[in-house]
């Protein structure tokens, strides 16, 4: 059963949804990650198995499809 972590609420939507990760300093980002969002404060929650692959992804078993260029700000 659903359990947000945040406000304990039970009811949830399932989506998918695309995360950023930093990754030995540098950003990545995961697109269509399948998660459990919580309809009362939006949290989103990913799958042990989900997690996982994920993790097994961005560690070198997988290549990416894509690389861009980005601007970086700091805010001082």
């Amino acid at each position: 059963m659903f359990r947000c972590n945040v406000c304990g609420s039970t009811e949830k939507k399932e989506s998918f949804v695309d995360e950023m990760f930093r990754i030995d300093g540098k950003p990545v980002m995961v697109e269509h990650i399948p998660a459990a969002i919580c309809v009362r404060c939006g949290e989103e929650t990913f799958s042990r198995e989900t997690t996982e692959k994920i993790r097994r992804m961005v560690h070198g078993e997988a290549k990416p499809i894509k690389s861009v260029s980005m601007d970086i700000f700091a805010y001082a």
